[in-house]
């Protein structure tokens, strides 16, 4: 190997040791690859691993460990936002920007909750998130700016922890019974909390309280 071609493999080598390592999450196959394929284009980024299902976030963030982690909310498996939560815990050094489709003020507040750094739309252009990628690892952070004002506005989520529980096991249309024993509570308690959630989010049923509670980003 002659002096260049060592000048050229050390620096090389150099550039993939300081290179932005990526996780990137997502569903859809499609969306996943082209993101992939768009941030790989950028010389200080590097794609570490790529998935479709929240459970596999905090294992493979262990395996490669990323600088920052992509992660959209509706995922198979456990939520982007649950995920947040438990890498935050497991690799606190990985930042973590979550990406979605649904620009809702409740999920920007359970995203900062849950220690994320970033929470964007995903109808930006790249070249946005990028820099966004850049700003977190740098200890900023970066949230829509008409996400954060509606955030503002909608005021904190009124439904308690199990409010909320009982809620997502009513999603499919169970009964209480079902719901009680998804939740280990009794049918009277379900009973009580579901009347709580449909006052709290001012509708007529079980129901309609899972759809305002969905759309606001509270479950």
């Amino acid at each position: 190997m002659n002096d260049a071609e060592s000048a050229e493999s050390a620096e090389s080598a150099e550039s993939a040791e300081s290179a932005i390592k990526l996780l990137l999450a997502e569903d859809q196959g499609m969306m996943r690859g082209a993101l992939a394929l768009l941030l790989g284009l950028e010389d200080d980024f590097e794609i570490v691993a790529q998935l479709g299902n929240g459970d596999e976030i905090v294992p493979r963030a262990l395996e490669t460990r990323p600088d920052v982690a992509l992660l959209d909310i509706e995922l198979p498996g456990r939520s982007g936002l649950d995920a947040a939560a438990a890498l935050r815990e497991a690799l606190p050094e990985c930042q973590v920007l979550i990406l979605t489709t649904f620009g809702r003020p409740g999920y920007l507040r359970r995203a900062m909750e849950a220690g994320a750094a970033g929470f964007l739309v995903k109808d930006g252009p790249v070249e946005e998130l990028a820099v966004a990628i850049r700003r977190v690892l740098a200890g900023e952070r970066v949230i829509d700016p008409g996400l954060a004002a509606a955030a503002l506005s909608a005021g904190p989520n009124p439904l308690t922890q199990r409010e909320r529980d009982v809620l997502a096991a009513a999603v499919d249309g169970a009964t209480v019974a079902d719901i009680a024993a998804k939740v280990h509570l009794s049918p009277a308690t379900v009973r009580n909390y579901l009347s709580s959630a449909i006052g709290k989010t001012q509708t007529r049923n079980r129901m309609e309280a899972v759809r305002a509670a969905r759309q606001n980003g509270w479950l």
